[in-house]
Order: structure tokens, then sequence, then C-alpha cells
């Protein structure tokens, strides 16, 4: 019986290891982009086809002009898992005159994902979580339809949507159920509705919330959580912003207090 020698075995242990491409993550990543791009609202207009082979994505079809062209690879680049991007989208100025129907496909899909925003954001807090608030969107002009408990729901619902990104205008139609409001009155006003969620489900909902706000620069803001006492630290530019991204923090489910001391306001430098 022949057994490999000393060197043999160190050349093969030498040897690269050959990766390969995982096709069920290719999918999941080109199911990832091709949604980004999608609810990109400078490029949803556009059919853009896109394929994932190996983490790197590749783009064809047109745009109307090099901005699109670029900012479709700043996407794809933005896409978690896509490492390389080759980008084979062609300009052609003469997309300047769209079709009335993917305009038209284009804004519904806007307005359906700007809703889904609100009402994601109304389920979030602990003043709306249950209220029965219905929400639609036309072009950015927001109506809010329901009965609600307390006039600070129908207010909240309000400031939701109207700090949500994307929004232009909002008719506040939500309308306050005497009924229920005289049996919220029997539970004290901080009462919990339910088990204290995690600490990381805080975060989470509270970095969606800065994310989602056309007020803040969430990005610029860091959000820590301890059994329901909220920090946030960084920087924002005015102190109003300071006072919006901790009311906004606030009002997040589970939130039993929060400190603020560590954000603060970018001072103005002259020159």
């Amino acid at each position: 019986m022949n057994f490999p020698t000393r060197a043999a075995v160190f050349l093969v242990s030498c040897l690269p290891v050959l990766a390969f491409a995982d096709p069920v993550q290719d999918a999941r990543l080109q199911g990832a982009l091709q949604t980004a791009l999608s609810l990109n609202r400078m490029l949803n207009p556009f059919r853009i086809e896109v394929a994932v082979d190996d983490r790197q994505a590749r783009l064809a079809g047109e745009v109307e002009n090099e901005v699109e062209r670029q900012l479709a690879e700043h996407v794809a680049l933005a896409t978690r898992g896509i490492e390389q991007v080759d980008n084979q989208l062609k300009v052609n100025p003469q997309l300047v005159e769209r079709p009335l129907e993917t305009r038209a496909y284009a804004q519904r899909l806007e307005d359906a994902t700007l809703a889904a925003v609100i009402r994601a954001r109304l389920l979030w807090s602990r003043v709306t979580e249950k209220a029965a608030i219905e929400v639609q969107s036309s072009e950015g002009v927001v109506t809010l339809r329901g009965k609600v408990d307390s006039t600070e729901a129908k207010e909240l619902a309000g400031v939701v949507a109207r700090t949500t990104d994307g929004v232009y205008l909002v008719n506040n139609l939500v309308s306050l159920d005497s009924a229920a409001m005289a049996k919220a009155r029997e539970k004290p006003v901080d009462a919990p509705a339910g088990p204290q969620p995690s600490d990381k489900w805080v975060v989470d909902k509270i970095q969606n919330s800065f994310r989602f706000s056309r007020n803040l620069d969430g990005l610029n803001i860091k959000v820590a959580s301890d059994e329901g006492l909220v920090r946030l630290s960084g920087e924002v530019v005015s102190s109003e912003q300071k006072t919006i991204a901790v009311e906004i923090a606030r009002q997040i489910i589970g939130v039993r207090g929060v400190d603020a001391d560590l954000l603060k306001v970018a001072t103005k430098v002259e020159g």
C-alpha cells in the first residue's frame, strides 16, 4: 500500500480552497436588488434587468441619462451581499418621453410603499399600535381614516404621516370614538399593553423611524437600549432635530425613558 509522502500532503494542504457560487444566495440577492431598484423613485420607471452570479450583479437595460445609470450601480453596491457590479445599462435620451402606463405603475408602487411605511410607523408606536387607522396615498398626498380612543392618537397619526419622507400633504380624517375613549380612561396612561419587547427590537424600530423621517439624518444618530431605557448619541444639525429625535424615540413601544445628553447639536463654523 502506498502512502502519500509528507511533501505531497504539504502541497495538497497549500492548494487554494475553491469557493463555489451558492445559487440560493444568488437568487436571494437578485430579489433584494430588484426590489431596491423598484422602490427607488428615480429608477422604478425603467426596465432594468438584474442577474447575480457569485455576489456579482449584472445590470442591463436602458435608462435616460448617465446620472440614472450611475445611481443604479450605487444602489446595487449598497445592497448587502453584492460585492461587484457589471453595469451594462445603456443611456437612451429618447426615454425622456416615457409611456404613461409606466409612469402610472411607478407612482402606484411609490404610493403603496409610502402607505406601508406610515402603517409600520403607527404599529411601532405605543399610542397607535392598536388603532384602526387606514392609510391611503396618492402622489404623496396621504389620507388617514378610522376611529381612535384618544386625541393623542389622532394627533400622533398626523405627525407620523407628515414627517414621513415623501409625504407632501396629509388629510387627517381620523375621528374620536367616544365609547373607546371612556374605556381607555379606566386604564392608567402608561400601563404596559403587553410584554416588554427586546432591546434589539426597540433599537431597530427607533433607527427605522429615524430613517423614514424627512426631518432627521438617522445615520448620524446612534441608539442604544437597556431594558427599554434608551440612550441617543451622535450629532444633529439643530436643537429642533434633537427634540424630534427624542419625541420619535419616546413613543416607540417598549421605551421607558430617553437619555439624549450625548446627542450633540453641531456648531456652525464661520468662514
